[in-house]
């Protein structure tokens, strides 16, 4: 019977995984579509999180009003650090990567943070390595890979891949214009993912003393709500034009990017993250990043080179390596639990590898 469960449990989870690509991958196209078009990326970031905000408070008000752990100082002062990583520094950061190079390699470099929330994870001993265990050496491998097929894509190009659907003079004119800020962009894009991966590792460990998803996808939302809000008055210099959006794709792109990849990606990736760990949660990125290319292809004109596809092949390999091992260690993890709980001790179970650094 419990092995029934935790297959459903697993099952579960795969599947809100795919489910959070796809949506992902629709914010990625639109938000891409919208900057290239004129609308300001900090207050597109206020917006997106101020749509989550709205949207998750009501649930979390009426599902969580009795299970609701108290907010201390500690926590408070975590919740400030996730909406500065993740709402405040990475949107802001890879929307302005993804405006200097494309819809297609954002996404795709984007794929590096499951190897990044992997090392720091470690750094942490949020990770458990056994350097002889087969499985370890398949999350470094793939680490390593993956870092390998990043590098790929960013040194080389390649020729442009032909599909039926390209409009060859206006991609090629697109692609010159971001000539000149390629290397500006991939850098933005490479700390916004920094930055993603910090947040992933913080919130793995803040759910472990405030185990309310939905609670602290709300406080992190209205926070970086505040804090993306104080960024924009400074760097827009008080300036309203900026703020002004009309009922357009800019207002869609904000409650689109709010509700699905701020108030509901916070609130799954919560739940994901307390059953399988944070390199879990990021290691689907593959998934979007196949979805991205081909909706960039079709509807913002992206062309496809031959080095981001071989570089695309080398991280999905790498990752396939990671999360194989991570899978591996999730169920002989279950297995040690069950042995424990069957043999009838006392002794303390081992914890998860999500609750390593409870405090």
């Amino acid at each position: 019977m419990g092995s029934f469960k935790d297959s459903i449990l697993s099952g579960k989870a795969y599947i809100l995984m795919i489910f959070l690509q796809f949506g992902f991958a629709g914010m990625y196209t639109i938000s891409v579509f919208s900057l290239k078009r004129g609308m300001n990326h900090y207050v597109l970031v206020v917006y997106r999180n101020l749509s989550a905000t709205i949207f998750i408070t009501p649930f979390a008000y009426f599902f969580e009003r009795k299970i609701r752990p108290k907010m201390t100082v500690k926590i408070f002062l975590k919740v400030l650090a996730l909406a500065l990583l993740e709402p405040v520094l990475d949107q802001n950061l890879y929307y302005v990567g993804a405006k200097l190079t494309s819809a297609g390699f954002s996404t795709a470099l984007f794929n590096i943070l499951p190897a990044l929330t992997f090392v720091i994870a470690i750094i942490l001993r949020m990770e458990k390595i056994k350097i002889k265990s087969l499985y370890t050496q398949a999350k470094i491998a793939g680490t390593v890979v993956t870092v390998a097929g990043a590098l790929v894509m960013i040194l080389y190009q390649g020729p442009n891949l032909p599909f039926p659907w390209d409009k060859p003079t206006d991609a090629d004119s697109d692609a010159n214009a971001n000539n000149g800020d390629f290397v500006k962009g991939t850098l933005l894009l490479f700390c916004a993912c920094l930055s993603w991966a910090s947040f992933f590792v913080l919130q793995s460990n803040t759910l472990a003393s405030y185990p309310a998803e939905m609670s602290l996808t709300t406080a992190i939302c209205f926070m970086g709500t505040v804090e993306s809000s104080i960024v924009t008055l400074v760097m827009e210099k008080g300036a309203t034009e900026p703020w002004i959006i009309g009922w357009d794709l800019r207002l869609v792109t904000a409650v689109y990017s709010g509700i699905m990849c701020s108030g509901l990606a916070y609130y799954v990736q919560g739940i994901v993250m307390k059953e399988r760990g944070p390199v879990f949660v990021t290691a689907f990125n593959p998934l979007c990043m196949i979805i991205v290319a081909v909706l960039g292809s079709l509807f913002l004109n992206e062309m496809i080179s031959l080095g981001k596809l071989i570089g695309a092949i080398i991280i999905v390999i790498g990752l396939y390596s990671l999360i194989w091992g991570k899978s591996k260690d999730y169920a002989l993890e279950k297995l040690n639990q069950s042995e424990d709980k069957s043999a009838g001790g006392t002794f303390e179970l081992p914890v998860s590898d999500t609750q390593d650094h409870k405090h």
